[in-house]
């Protein structure tokens, strides 16, 4: 009986601790786009960005968050979704960077 109990106990533990990773998983994905789309908003008033490619980093975005709605759609985000995701984010996130820091200005 106790090693059911210590089974179960370890199973249960097991579960909410993936769980807790998936959900940390999540959080981490949300803060990077808000971050992203800081950055591109930074950019454009400080005039690092032209217009062109603003709208190029934001149609970037808008796949991300495509890519991200298709992964929940339904139900069961994968680690090769998951790893999409993070693929996707950290190219934009070094596009932003690349065109930040060009010589084009506003």
């Amino acid at each position: 009986m106790k090693i059911q109990n210590l089974l179960f106990v370890l199973i249960a533990l097991f579960g909410l601790g993936f769980n807790a990773n998936a959900q940390t998983t999540q959080k981490e994905v949300v803060t990077k786009q808000v971050k992203q789309n800081a950055r591109i908003n930074d950019g454009v008033r400080s005039g690092e960005l032209t217009p062109a490619e603003a709208k190029k980093l934001k149609q970037q975005q808008r796949d991300i968050n495509r890519t991200k709605r298709a992964a929940k759609a339904d139900g069961v985000v994968t680690r090769k979704e998951k790893a999409v995701i993070k693929h996707k984010q950290n190219r934009a996130s070094a596009n932003i960077a690349r065109k930040k820091n060009n010589e084009q200005t506003r």
